[in-house]
């Protein structure tokens, strides 16, 4: 009986076509509500779009159309400016699963699997019957080729309804495609047009053109005409590669030797490291890679892991970059006028798995965004947003583990989304993103992606704390120092006309007042440059002498421009002023220029002291003891209080009156 059962269940089995697994399951895809369905449909066309133009380096002009056939159906038009597609790939491209050029290739790319639009075509085929019409025209063709296409799910194969040459005289190049699916048209956080809306802050040199349902037209025009870099396609890095991938490829070499399979299979691996390599692991150099055994693979493995490889290049990657992610949020979130971007970080490419990623993060505050909500998180992998399963996201889970309340945010009980007028932005750009499903929706928790949006973070959050605590020291010291400014002066100025007597001396009252030394700071934009300011009040009883640090974008500062030279410059433009004796109660203005930086580049000054007790400084921090700005707490010990030079004489002590006062 058992093997009469088995027989049966044997002639039973047979193989499941992709399309077919992927119908039947198509909710693993993304398309498992009719709002999500419709923004599908859009994403894959548009990530499809995109990759194309940057791919041929032709700045992306994308436009996207929705019209609604009756209350569950709606027609989605997709085209863009790319360079086309030859009419031998038009029905894989569009009516086959798995089907593309970027699954094996090493690289960041916004597509990999070649499932997107084809399934997209699938969806809408299922849901309405109706075929999809596809639309392409390379260089130089007189005319373009148009198809109608449906997919046979049983076979994972296209079907050619129609085929035909059609004039697009409009057009020298480029790429439309239509096709019907049922689904259900929203406005708000989770909605087409809010995946567009951010798709343009991630793509600043994309213009992108959405006409809704309604017919309202919606424009992102482009922020730059800066590409961003093309990807290079690189060999696996041997950081983090785990043992069954290492065995495919030992299988799939054609190598002969081990050190030249290291050296020519891998990435970042030299004939000196190869060498080291195969001591480290107690296998000889010219073993062929064909004759290794499960436990030599394993020996390989922990003799990579014991070598020091160099990081891999970035140029397999496509960061957005700090200037276009600060150009990309202006350029779009110009309704809510914040009143502060914290400059982006982009940290150093990392590895998981054998895959380089690079982790950026933006911050903004204040503005009109609203104060009394969680911030807006705006998640992208490479380039995408990622509307949906925000809490399955590692990105998610970064910012709810950091403590936020030590960056000036609302956080309560010290973990989850922090509240406050913020807008954090999170990019992870990798040769391969470890989605959480095929619907690439959500981020996988890598502990090593983790940790990089984790620091990214905090250096992130420091310059907003920085940011804060400037203006709540500016804002409580403000009123007192109008006073001293004006009010005073004008009350000795009038109090002595009434009395018939001189204006007193009030200088040992306005320091005792203040007892500060006040540093002001202030950004121009003028002629195309910035012109900088930093302005020091000297409020104490004694002349004060100490020095002011800050941080510029390379190669900007004209030397030229300086008030006062720096009395050092490094290499990453860390400067330094030794400022002359500031007597009491006299101001001292600092001023350079920076110039070859767009209007945006550059808003506000970050400004550090050293030799000056920092409790006596307002509008300035103190100088971290180590120029590693982004890996420093500001909350460190106090500076030391510069030392007097022996032929240096205090400024005398004035009391009330105005009258010198006699230590004696």
């Amino acid at each position: 009986m058992p093997s009469n059962t088995a027989q049966k269940l044997a002639k039973g089995q047979k193989e499941i076509s992709v399309s077919e697994f992927f119908e039947k399951n198509r909710q693993i895809l993304g398309f498992d509500s009719p709002v999500k369905s419709l923004i599908m449909g859009v994403k894959e066309a548009v990530d499809n779009a995109l990759d194309a133009c940057e791919e041929a380096q032709i700045l992306p002009e994308v436009v996207v159309k929705i019209d609604k056939i009756d209350q569950k159906e709606y027609r989605v038009t997709v085209e863009d400016n790319g360079p086309g597609i030859v009419s031998t790939s038009m029905p894989n491209v569009f009516g086959r699963l798995l089907y593309g050029s970027r699954f094996h290739a090493v690289r960041q790319s916004r597509g990999q699997q070649g499932i997107g639009i084809s399934a997209t075509i699938m969806y809408g085929q299922i849901t309405t019957g109706k075929a999809a019409t596809a639309r392409s025209k390379v260089e130089g063709a007189e005319a373009a080729k148009e198809i109608d296409i449906i997919i046979d799910t049983k076979k994972n194969a296209p079907i050619l309804l129609r085929e035909d040459y059609v004039p697009w005289n409009e057009k020298e190049h480029g790429t439309r495609v239509e096709f019907y699916m049922n689904g259900r048209y929203v406005t708000g956080k989770q909605s087409v047009l809010e995946y567009l809306r951010q798709t343009a802050i991630v793509n600043p040199h994309a213009t992108i053109t959405f006409i809704d349902p309604e017919g309202k037209r919606f424009n992102f025009e482009r922020a730059t005409e800066q590409m961003p870099p093309l990807s290079k396609e690189i060999k696996p890095h041997p950081d983090g590669i785990e043992l069954g991938t290492l065995m495919n490829m030992i299988k799939a070499t054609k190598e002969r030797n081990l050190a030249k399979f290291l050296q020519n299979d891998f990435n970042r691996i030299s004939e000196r490291v190869a060498r080291e390599i195969c001591t480290a692991a107690a296998l000889p150099e010219t073993t062929r890679p064909s004759n290794l055994t499960l436990e030599s693979s394993k020996q390989l493995l922990e003799g990579i892991g014991k070598v020091k490889i160099m990081a891999p290049q970035v140029d397999c990657l496509s960061p957005i970059g700090g200037n276009l992610i600060r150009k990309g949020l202006k350029h779009v979130l110009m309704d809510v006028k914040p009143e502060f971007y914290a400059p982006p970080v982009s940290r150093e490419p990392k590895v998981h798995t054998g895959n380089p990623f690079l982790v950026e993060v933006g911050i903004v505050y204040g503005g009109d965004l609203p104060s009394d909500q969680p911030v807006q998180i705006l998640r992208f992998a490479n380039r995408v947003p990622l509307l949906y399963q925000q809490g399955a996201c590692v990105v998610t889970k970064a910012i709810e583990s950091t403590d936020w309340r030590r960056y000036g945010l609302e956080q309560r009980g010290g973990s989850g989304i922090p509240f406050g007028p913020a807008i954090i932005l999170v990019h992870v750009a990798s040769t391969k993103i470890p989605f959480t499903s095929e619907a690439k929706e959500a981020i996988a928790s890598v502990p090593a992606i983790q940790e990089e949006i984790s620091l990214a973070l905090k250096a992130c959050g420091r310059s907003l704390k920085t940011h804060l605590n400037k203006k709540e020291r500016k804002s409580k010291t403000r009123s007192k120092f109008e006073i001293v400014q004006v009010i005073i002066p004008l009350m000795a100025e009038k109090t002595a006309k009434i009395v018939g007597k001189p204006v007193p001396d009030l200088r040992g009252t306005l320091t005792k007042i203040m007892n500060v030394v006040w540093i002001d700071d202030s950004v121009t934009y003028e002629k195309k440059r910035h012109r900088v300011k930093v302005q020091i009040y000297n409020y104490t009883p004694k002349q004060q002498r100490f020095k002011v640090h800050t941080v510029l974008p390379k190669g900007c500062l004209d030397l030229g421009s300086c008030s006062l030279q720096p009395s050092e410059v490094k290499e990453d433009e860390k400067i330094t002023w030794q400022l002359p004796k500031i007597a009491s109660t006299d101001l001292y203005e600092l001023s350079f220029d920076l110039k070859g930086l767009d209007q945006d580049a550059y808003s506000e000054t970050e400004v550090y002291v050293s030799g000056i007790n920092p409790v006596d400084v307002m509008g300035a921090d103190p100088l971290p003891g180590d120029w590693d700005l982004e890996g420093v707490n500001f909350t460190e010990v106090e500076a030391p209080v510069a030392e007097k030079a022996e032929d240096e004489e205090d400024e005398p002590d004035y009391d009330e009156s105005g009258e010198e006062l006699n230590d004696e």
